[in-house]
């Protein structure tokens, strides 16, 4: 027998038969829909069409996720499921045990239970896309906060100047957002062509790019080591569909020990932490919400 990872986003429900040693058995997806019914309709379809070969589902959504009660709140692009008690619709409807799961923190458990967090006590998982997410993995556990919000670093704003939408590090930091960017200076039509743009990074021959990369780089960097002095991390891995670049992690890494080179200080008391890519790209989430329905079900008849 297996499980069931659905992995909900704002344009695609990705879903895995994944058994539990994290193999993947099959992997397939279909439209998310755009509202409450057709949701519930089309997590009901998939759930049925596996029914006799698992044990569970365990399911990874954007936005704040109360574990407990397995009810979904703001739910990111998916304002229908606030205050939505998912995890119950599930139980109830299908008579299988279900676990949620934030998006963020599913990477991290997925790098934690085999990918490159692997017997890690204390590290984070930093997911670059539209926005910043994160998954803290401290004192042997993933730590969700008394809000159910930790690693919510996207909400990190600047210490000076206006406060505005445009401040905050997950607009800042975005990986979308330095794509267009990039493409704009390209002047490419495709504002969202990650490929092109990073195939011209590689050429090394725009100047106004390599600025902006590097910049970029600069940002996620000083966050990463914002992170390491708060947190007392020693490792931090890179997902998002960005992060298949090796330029990205390497640029990264030279920014991070320009700055620890730029305070002594800081160089001094820290030591160097180590800086990777999550071994687990788009089937983080996935493998995550899986590992968090085992985590939930050894509590049960612990």
């Amino acid at each position: 027998m297996n499980y069931l990872g659905i992995d909900v986003g704002g344009s695609a429900i990705k879903y895995a038969l994944i058994d539990y040693t994290g193999s993947i058995v099959e992997k397939k997806q279909r439209v998310t829909p755009n509202d409450l019914t057709d949701f519930l309709e089309t997590i009901s379809s998939i759930i049925q069409s596996y029914h006799d070969q698992i044990k569970g589902v365990g399911i990874s959504l954007p936005g704040k996720i109360d574990t407990k009660k397995g009810v979904v709140y703001f739910g990111g692009a998916l304002t229908y499921l606030h205050e939505y008690p998912l995890k119950k619709y599930i139980e109830e409807t299908h008579g299988l045990p279900c676990a949620l799961s934030n998006d963020g923190k599913a990477a991290a458990l997925a790098e934690w239970w085999i990918g490159n967090l692997k017997d890690c006590s204390h590290g984070a998982a930093i997911v670059l896309g539209t926005g910043i997410g994160c998954g803290l993995i401290l004192d042997n556990k993933l730590y969700q906060g008394s809000n159910f919000q930790a690693g919510e670093i996207s909400f990190l704003a600047n210490m000076t100047g206006e406060l505005s939408l445009e401040q905050l590090i997950g607009l800042k930091g975005s990986a979308v957002g330095f794509v267009q960017s990039g493409a704009a200076l390209l002047n490419m039509d495709d504002q969202y062509d990650g490929k092109t743009v990073f195939d011209e990074l590689v050429k090394g021959e725009n100047v106004a790019l390599k600025k902006l990369f590097v910049d970029y780089c600069q940002l996620i960097a000083r966050m990463i080591i914002n992170l390491q002095v708060t947190l007392d991390l020693d490792k931090l891995v890179i997902g998002g569909g960005i992060s298949a670049q090796p330029i990205l992690i390497q640029e990264i890494k030279h920014q991070y020990r320009s700055v620890r080179k730029q305070l002594p200080l800081l160089e001094m008391n820290f030591k160097e932490i180590s800086i990777e890519a999550c071994l687990y790209g788009n089937e983080a989430n996935l493998l995550g919400a899986v590992y968090n329905l085992l985590l939930s079900i050894e509590q049960r008849f612990s």
